[in-house]
């Protein structure tokens, strides 16, 4: 039998990098989550955790355990929750990993309409870039995660999947909003330019189908905040790239205007919300995940110029 103490001992060791780092944020001595760990290792007759100057490297067992934990954590988890969903469900937590560009459609309606349905169940927002809620996902500390152009990873399931174009955003009275064809990088070179920094999908786009045209974007502005680069745009000091849907209320409000970009790579970009693959969600999370299918608009359909064009 295994005991369940050590492997979750274990998963933090690998976690944190380090028996101290594990113990630190357990609250308990060293000793005895190496205690533990020996345990496991002696019973099992198989080293788990080879040590180095460098620090703590899981072996192939020590992994296999991990993910065993893991997996049966993940079940029983699920089979409480359905039991309490028999009586209504009425409590639970969810995590989620959410890029900021997601946000104003998150809270608009979907985040106020899930809290009043089930008002029992705790919701958790992690902000974070496509790069590390992918990490987040995997490392299980969040059950979901809302992407925007992720890489493929047979890691992550996705749940639901949208077309969601990387645009170019520019102030609405700006040169380039008359131009009457899909806006080409060169056409960019005239103007400061705002960008995401790497973690993060957009840029990640911007960044390939500039090597691809063998183009560099002198950015002025770097950041990890969608509200400074509209800010940036919507004062006129320069242009940035988005999804239509982060800047539906200013467009709404005629401060930008959103002009498609002459590459597919950028207009066939989309929005997926994921889980970790094999990883049985509880009853309030996949409640949460269907409120935010059917909720949010970056997920109940493809981007509105795509939908108004099909007309």
């Amino acid at each position: 039998m295994l005991n369940s103490r050590a492997l979750s001992y274990l998963s933090e060791v690998i976690r944190r990098g380090s028996l101290r780092k594990a113990a630190t944020y357990l609250g308990i001595d060293v000793s005895a989550i190496s205690r533990q760990i020996r345990y496991l290792e002696e019973n099992l007759d198989i080293r788990l955790l080879e040590r180095h100057t460098g620090g703590i490297k899981v072996t192939e067992a020590g992994r296999l355990l991990v993910d065993h934990y893991h997996r049966q954590q993940a079940a029983e988890d699920a089979v409480i929750s359905r039991l309490s969903a028999l009586q209504g469900l009425d409590s639970g937590h969810v995590r989620i990993a959410v890029g900021e560009g997601f946000i104003a459609d998150l809270i608009s309606a979907p985040l106020q309409s899930f809290m009043t349905t089930y008002p029992g169940i705790e919701l958790e927002v992690v902000m974070a870039g496509v790069n590390e809620a992918m990490a987040l996902v995997k490392d299980r500390e969040v059950e979901l995660a809302l992407l925007y152009a992720p890489p493929v990873d047979p890691q992550l399931t996705c749940h639901v999947e949208t077309r969601q174009p990387l645009d170019l955003i520019v102030p609405s009275v700006h040169e380039l909003a008359h131009v009457p064809r899909p806006v080409t990088l060169q056409d960019l070179v005239r103007w400061p330019i705002g960008l995401m920094d790497n973690p993060f999908g957009m840029r990640q786009m911007i960044n390939a189908v500039a090597h691809q045209e063998r183009i560099f974007l002198h950015a002025r502005l770097h950041t990890n905040s969608v509200a400074v680069l509209k800010n940036f745009v919507r004062s006129g000091i320069g242009v940035t790239f988005m999804p239509e849907l982060t800047v539906a209320e200013e467009v709404q409000q005629g401060d930008i205007a959103v002009l498609p970009m002459a590459y597919d790579m950028l207009s066939d970009a989309r929005a997926q919300i994921v889980s970790l693959a094999g990883r049985e969600l509880t009853v309030a999370t996949n409640a949460c995940l269907d409120h935010l299918c059917r909720g949010m608009r970056f997920f109940n359909a493809d981007a509105p110029r795509l939908l108004s064009a099909e007309r």
